[in-house]
């Protein structure tokens, strides 16, 4: 009870500050997040969901939030709670008391596919620790009740007995597909997908180094700007990497497509246009089973059906994942 007065109170001085604001029709994220009543992690995520609606980034700037967003999400039934259940996030043993099963159980549930991670976060062991939205993990009890008791099924020990975990991955996809929906600029898109693949699968599909240079500069960023420390933005950009032959084929055909797209759209910037020098530089964005691509995508792709896994070797996953 004295979180949520806490937060009405918050967002009542928020529209207090907001009758005097005379910055025209949109706040920044900061402010934005504090007249919804959101802390800065949730107000990132409701961006990322979708929830929240920024308008289009500025050269070189940040993307605004609407008044007419703000006024839309304050006038919802609920508010502020109802927007911060959406958004609210929980860890295993949380998960598993909403679903009435055992962490364990959750966990394997997890790592064989049925239940994604919407985030992470670091524990003092600079340990992986999978997120999951709270609403979501509620609508896979109604959507698959059989699951959470009795044995697993065939298809499901099959997967774990082998060693799958597909956490990382399904959180890679729905990060990638949430992405691309905000943004139909070709190159943005392409610089997207490029963030799945590793700087040697990256330089054998983009060969030409101004091209990835002007990937690494319109990659989208999240709101906030990358995590803020050292640690977080390596394990986000480790996460990042397709880490499955198969994964790792299918975001190189995709990336091949969106690529033609954005070549015939316009040419990426190269040294001399408009007489602003371009750097050239390192670059460093469901799991969908695919069947075996046509030999001639195949030979543009320069390998071999089974010759797609990580070839880089020393730049996998962190070692420890906190179940």
């Amino acid at each position: 009870m004295a979180v949520t007065e806490a937060v009405r109170t918050e967002v009542l001085c928020a529209e207090a500050a907001a009758a005097t604001d005379t910055t025209g029709g949109t706040v920044a994220a900061r402010r934005a997040a504090q007249e919804l009543g959101l802390k800065r992690g949730e107000f990132e995520l409701a961006v990322h969901l979708g929830i929240v609606r920024t308008t289009a980034e500025q050269a070189g700037g940040r993307p605004r939030v609407g008044r007419e967003e703000i006024h839309r999400l304050r006038s919802e039934d609920g508010f502020p709670d109802a927007v911060r259940e959406r958004v609210r996030r929980v860890g295993t043993v949380e998960g598993a008391r909403l679903l009435g099963i055992s962490p364990v159980r959750f966990t394997r549930l997890a790592r064989a596919g049925c239940i994604t991670p919407v985030t992470f976060c670091l524990n003092r062991y600079r340990a992986v620790v999978w997120l999951y939205l709270a609403q979501e993990v509620l609508g896979f009890a109604t959507r698959a009740p059989q699951l959470l008791a009795g044995n697993s099924p065939v298809w499901m020990r099959a997967r774990l007995d082998a060693g799958t975990d597909w956490r990382a991955r399904n959180w890679r996809a729905q990060r990638i597909e949430r992405v691309l929906s905000r943004t139909e600029d070709p190159w943005r898109r392409v610089a997207v997908l490029a963030g799945a693949l590793d700087a040697v699968q990256l330089a054998e599909v983009v060969d030409d180094p101004y091209e990835r240079a002007y990937l690494a500069k319109v990659r989208p960023e999240p709101v906030f700007g990358p995590p803020g420390s050292v640690v977080a933005r390596e394990t986000m950009a480790q996460l990042m990497q397709a880490d499955d032959p198969d994964e790792i084929l299918w975001r190189r055909i995709n990336l091949i497509m969106e690529l033609d797209g954005a070549r015939a759209s316009r040419h990426a910037p190269r040294p001399g246009d408009d007489h602003r020098p371009v750097s050239v530089p390192v670059t460093d964005y469901d799991p969908v089973p695919v069947s075996d691509p046509a030999p001639g995508l195949l030979a543009r792709l320069g390998l071999r059906r089974r010759d797609t896994g990580r070839r880089t070797g020393g730049n996998g996953l962190p070692a420890k994942t906190v179940e």
